[in-house]
């Protein structure tokens, strides 16, 4: 992997590289950047730039049917670790927001806008979750005064998040989405993922179907949408085409949305080649710490 932003050797979290990548990131508005991930999104999970040798090698001409057979085994793991890997990115630049309640309510909102493009004007839902699941961690969701400045300073964008983006997802993992084919460049496919991959994902939270009454249901759902994905796959590849027509890269953002650029970011040459869990479980930490400092937890001697 050559980089343009890394040096040969890194440390994770290397300030000047994150100060860079918040440049960046600073520099381009939210549809500039989901039209970035997007292009990466696709290009990772074989939607989009699939070659004949390769569709030859897949034995089947799209990574969205190859994901629900058991050769796809690859490809799957590739995907989750691009979906925890891009969230964790994500809730980094939020908490690396050191300045004012005002400036990281700001990004908040941005981060807000950034979901509402990726689900509604690009329709891709694998990089909404993606940055969903960064506003809900518990160290982005616990940041109160960030959030209550929100409501204040952009009342339209909270209210977004909490009553269309968030019911929106739930209704996706729930197995009772509204999407629309035609609208879509790249589903939700990250409950097939989780299902199929059971082991290797990440075990934070109860699946939906673990906990609900409704398992079996669920779990049925989101099988069956497995099965649909799989025969639709070149809608998506010409919707993908389509919504990503006439767009001009920009190299370093490129390379800010790709996986292995994140990995080397978060847990530097080294560490980026080690175990997944602990790799999780040891970043959780670290953005435990980061919440802590932004807004430390009440003590209740202080209550």
């Amino acid at each position: 992997y050559e980089s343009c932003l890394l040096p040969a050797e890194n440390k994770p979290l290397e300030m000047s590289v994150l100060k860079r990548v918040k440049e960046l990131l600073g520099e381009v508005d939210a549809s500039t950047a989901a039209k970035h991930i997007t292009l990466v999104d696709c290009k990772v999970a074989r939607i989009l730039g699939v070659s004949t040798e390769m569709q030859r090698m897949m034995g089947v001409s799209t990574g969205l049917e190859l994901l629900t057979l058991p050769h796809g085994h690859q490809l799957r793991l590739d995907l989750l670790e691009r979906f925890y890997t891009m969230s964790i990115m994500m809730a980094v630049d939020l908490l690396g927001c050191t300045g004012s309640t005002e400036e990281r309510a700001a990004l908040l909102h941005k981060t807000i806008q950034l979901a509402a493009e990726l689900k509604s004007n690009l329709g891709n839902m694998f990089g909404f979750a993606a940055v969903m699941r960064a506003l809900e961690m518990p160290q982005i969701s616990r940041l109160e005064q960030t959030w209550v400045t929100l409501r204040q300073r952009h009342t339209e964008g909270a209210i977004l998040y909490e009553k269309k983006l968030k019911p929106f997802l739930k209704n996706m993992n729930d197995g009772k989405d509204s999407t629309v084919m035609s609208n879509t460049s790249f589903p939700h496919i990250l409950p097939v993922l989780s299902l199929l991959e059971r082991g290797t994902a990440v075990g934070e939270v109860l699946e939906p179907w673990e906990s609900s009454e409704a398992g079996v249901d669920v779990v049925m759902h989101h099988l069956e949408t497995a099965r649909t994905i799989a025969h639709h796959g070149e809608i998506y590849k010409t919707t993908a085409e389509t919504k990503l027509l006439g767009f001009q890269e920009r190299a370093e953002i490129h390379e800010v949305f790709q996986t292995e650029f994140q990995m080397r970011l978060l847990w530097g040459s080294r560490g980026s080649e080690g175990s997944q869990l602990e790799r999780y479980e040891k970043f959780d930490k670290v953005l435990t710490a980061l919440s802590h400092k932004l807004e430390p937890p009440v003590r209740h001697s202080e209550l």
